[in-house]
C-alpha cells in the first residue's frame, strides 16, 4: 500500500525531469539566434515538438516495456501546454479547442518527421518536413534547414546509444547542438 503511495509522485517527477530537459535544449539560444527558427509561441512549440518526438521515437523503441511511461510524458506535456495556454490568457471555453489544436499538429510532425527519417538516403523529405513545420511561415536559407536536418540525424544515432533505463530515470544527454 505505502510503494503504491510513493510510486506515482515519484514516476510524475521523473517523467518532469525528463521534459524539463527536453524543453530545456529546445530552448538552447543558437536555434533561434543561428538556425533562424522563429523566436515565437509558434517557433517554441516547434521546438519543443522536435525534441519530444526524438525522445518518444527513442522510447517507442523499448517496445511495450516503455509504452506506458512513453504516454506519461505525452499526456505531461500537453498538461503543461494547457498550463501555459491559461497563463497566457486563453479563455477555459477555449483551452480544450487549442490543446486538441496542438496534439494534432504534434500528430502531423512526428508522421512528417517519421517519413522524413523512413527516406534515408534522400535528405530532402526530412528537410521539407522541417521548413514546412519548424521554420513556420519564415524563409530560413537552405543551409539552415540543412544543419537542423543534419542536426536531427545526429540526435537520433546519439540517443539510440542511450540506455532507455537511463530514459526511464528521467535522464538524457542531447548531443551537442
Amino acid at each position: 500500500m505505502f510503494s503504491r503511495l510513493f510510486q506515482r509522485p515519484r514516476r510524475e517527477r521523473t517523467i518532469a525531469a525528463l521534459y524539463g530537459a527536453i524543453v530545456a535544449q529546445s530552448r538552447q539560444p543558437p536555434f533561434f539566434a543561428d538556425q533562424g527558427v522563429p523566436d515565437t509561441l509558434e517557433g517554441r512549440f516547434e521546438m519543443v515538438a522536435l525534441h519530444a518526438w526524438l525522445v518518444m521515437r527513442r522510447l517507442a523503441m523499448g517496445g511495450k516495456a516503455t509504452a506506458d511511461f512513453n504516454q506519461a510524458l505525452f499526456d505531461f506535456m500537453f498538461a503543461d501546454m494547457d498550463f501555459n495556454l491559461r497563463e497566457l490568457g486563453v479563455s477555459d471555453m477555449k483551452i480544450g479547442d487549442k490543446v486538441k489544436d496542438l496534439a494534432s499538429h504534434y500528430y502531423g510532425r512526428v508522421a512528417a518527421y517519421d517519413a522524413g527519417i523512413a527516406a534515408g538516403d534522400d535528405p530532402s523529405v526530412l528537410e521539407s518536413a522541417l521548413d514546412r513545420n519548424l521554420f513556420g511561415s519564415t524563409l530560413p536559407e537552405p543551409a539552415q534547414v540543412a544543419a537542423m536536418a543534419d542536426y536531427v540525424r545526429r540526435q537520433l544515432a546519439h540517443l539510440e546509444s542511450v540506455p532507455i533505463d537511463r530514459l526511464l530515470a528521467g535522464q538524457v544527454e542531447f548531443a551537442a547542438a
